[in-house]
């Protein structure tokens, strides 16, 4: 969900509030509780967690980690007994 920021016309209150895309705008201040909010413009930030991402899998060293992770996937995932394999 995206923080978006506002600031109060009356007060000059500023607040951040997660909210989803979808929520409609807050109108009244927490602070003086006027209907004076206006929602601020503003660079967004946001963290990709989890595996598959840049910074958790390719940055520095890890490079060859993911290589070996899809080396394994590709041979099925099952181990090797080295017994000839039966048709």
């Amino acid at each position: 969900m995206p923080i978006y920021e506002y600031s109060c016309k009356a007060c000059a209150h500023a607040l951040e509030k997660m909210q989803k895309m979808s929520d409609a705008p807050l109108k009244d201040c927490p602070e003086c509780g006027k209907p004076e909010l206006t929602k601020l413009i503003s660079a967004s930030g946001f963290r990709l967690k989890g595996s598959g991402w840049y910074e958790t899998d390719f940055k520095g060293g890890n490079k060859q980690k993911a290589e070996e992770k899809k080396d394994k996937a590709s041979d099925g995932g099952a181990p090797s007994c080295g017994a000839p394999s039966v048709d």
